[in-house]
């Protein structure tokens, strides 16, 4: 398992690679160069114009820009952002990245569990009105128009009913008067939900394991201290308002990835039960006198998560960048809004910033596909 992990690390390293050499040629295929966004002016001197390819770096020769490239991306120095002068591109890309993976996870973990859930129940017991509902709903938000999908949840529960804001990361007039800013405060909310998180994963593997009698309510129980715990740290540091205003801005469009990512979880999951259920191992199970609950959980459904892990992995790796109708929709300043806007201004550091990283992330996914498939299948040898 070892060595089969150093040698897809070693893989992935030089697909990095070709994939980096790949994004530099690609851009510099364009014609002109990165100075033009600043020599539009007529009036501007040909030295001018000189001193900005110099300090671009574009007059050097195409391989001496290559390296100085490469060194630049292992460094994580992708230059200044052109149209949020002076910032990094790094600082952004920190800045907003983790809107975006929050958004996402978010999303994409409450989707799994209830997809995988519904998706397991409507195969199981098959021919009734759950599964011809279900199935039905399902195909509808998977093939969904998503900008109207979106835009009819921001009119009907934003518009006409007024429970959530209509859009953006915070509301600017309450956070006028704020001692702090909304990253800090953001990012406290990260580290809350992985606190919480922890607990309760760590609390579910012991129970598991141990095959405690109340289980359940252990769970339960651990679920409740531990969100008691967050709520009293923010109410400790006065700000749990400013924490609440971020949260009723992303409830709106974590519903609508929601909905859309569970429709293709609990549809994958469907098929993907149906046929393990063929198998001979099922039959086999079933005449050992194992009770239906035991058969689907620990032999069809273990077989049958295979294909529905490895979408969720693969979709947290895109969420990256296929935020993009989201978060353009919903005003979220995220990576996919970012890389829309620097498209649009012209902004060639910060898009090839953000795009670099979005290649870093699905990489790493296929690697942490490949490690989940051995675990979650015996079966599998390296």
């Amino acid at each position: 398992m070892i060595r089969y992990v150093i040698q897809r690390t070693v893989q992935i390293f030089v697909t990095l690679f070709l994939f980096l050499t790949l994004v530099f040629f690609v851009v510099n295929a364009q014609p002109g160069d990165v100075s033009n966004f600043f020599a539009l002016d007529p009036n501007l001197p040909p030295e001018t114009r000189e001193k900005l390819q110099g300090l671009f770096g574009v007059d050097e020769p195409l391989w001496k820009q290559y390296l100085i490239y490469l060194k630049n991306t292992a460094t994580a120095d992708f230059g200044v952002s052109f149209s949020l002068y002076p910032r990094n591109v790094s600082d952004i890309i920190k800045e907003r990245l983790p809107r975006t993976l929050v958004l996402f996870v978010t999303a994409a973990v409450i989707s799994f569990y209830l997809g995988f859930g519904l998706g397991k129940i409507i195969a199981w017991k098959r021919g009734g009105w759950t599964e011809y509902g279900s199935t039905l709903g399902g195909v509808t938000l998977y093939t969904v128009f998503t900008p109207w999908f979106g835009l009819m949840m921001i009119w009907l529960f934003a518009f006409k009913a007024g429970w959530f804001p209509i859009g953006k990361f915070l509301d600017p007039l309450l956070w006028r008067s704020a001692d702090i800013d909304a990253n800090t405060v953001f990012n406290r909310m990260i580290f809350s939900a992985i606190f919480v998180s922890i607990v309760v994963a760590a609390t579910f593997i012991v129970s598991t394991k141990m095959r405690l009698r109340y289980g359940n309510y252990i769970r339960l129980g651990s679920i409740l201290i531990s969100t008691l715990v967050m709520l009293g740290f923010w109410n400790l540091t006065n700000n749990g308002y400013l924490a609440w205003d971020i949260a009723r801005h992303m409830v709106l469009p974590v519903a609508t990835l929601t909905l859309i990512s569970f429709a293709g979880t609990m549809l994958l999951t469907r098929n993907s039960m149906l046929e393990t259920m063929r198998e001979d191992y099922v039959l086999a199970a079933r005449a050992k006198g194992l009770s239906d609950k035991s058969v689907r959980d620990r032999h069809v459904a273990r077989n049958a998560l295979l294909p529905v892990v490895t979408s969720f992995v693969f979709s947290l790796a895109f969420a990256v960048d296929g935020g993009v109708i989201i978060e353009t929709v919903f005003s979220w300043p995220g990576m996919g809004r970012t890389l829309v806007s620097a498209s649009l201004s012209e902004d060639l550091p910060l898009a090839v910033g953000a795009f670099v990283f979005v290649g870093i992330f699905v990489l790493i996914a296929h690697l942490a596909a490949d490690i989940l498939y051995v675990y979650l299948d015996p079966r599998i040898r390296y």
